[in-house]
């Protein structure tokens, strides 16, 4: 599975997020269905994740919102 790296601004300064697009789909569908833009959605896991890496924050997330 190839990666794919979109680029978002998160507290003002711009990053790059690597993520197989199976991943994107969900964030995408997430988003919007929460109405919210994807820097958002992402924003929000950013500010949770406490010290663990930004991409692995973003699976897990994707994982929990699957399984609930």
């Amino acid at each position: 599975m190839p990666l794919i790296k979109r680029s978002i601004s998160l507290s003002g300064h711009r990053t790059s997020l690597s993520l197989e697009s199976e991943f994107w789909d969900v964030l995408d569908a997430a988003a919007a269905e929460r109405g919210q833009s994807m820097a958002s959605l992402i924003g929000e896991i950013d500010e949770a994740r406490g010290v663990e890496p930004l991409a692995s924050s973003v699976r897990v997330w994707v994982l929990r919102a699957l399984r609930d």
